[in-house]
């Protein structure tokens, strides 16, 4: 079983619950270690967040239902960094 150690997640949730909420819950999933939360764009019904996880052995699907719990949805998985360590991204002449 691959050991994820970072997801970076693409999230549309309702204004509630809070963004505050939504990071204490999934802190507290085992295997989470910390949580990252960005507000990128509001409208009249709906956030646009970005969140990113940190952990040791973090189980994607845990965490998707939890997010789904709180009435948010998952667009897209940004990131994922699997391993026994974290590799940090490099840049390359391609992203000047």
């Amino acid at each position: 079983m691959t050991r994820i150690r970072r997801l970076v997640l693409d999230v549309l949730k309702p204004h509630h619950p809070s963004t505050i909420e939504l990071a204490g819950k999934l802190s507290g999933v085992d295997g989470v270690t910390g949580v990252n939360i960005g507000l990128y764009e509001v409208d009249q019904r709906t956030e646009n967040i970005k969140i990113t996880i940190e952990g040791d052995n973090i189980e994607y699907e845990v965490v998707k239902q939890e997010i789904e719990k709180l009435g948010a949805v998952i667009h897209s998985i940004d990131e994922v960094a699997a391993g026994s360590l974290l590799v940090e991204e490099v840049e390359t002449l391609q992203d000047r």
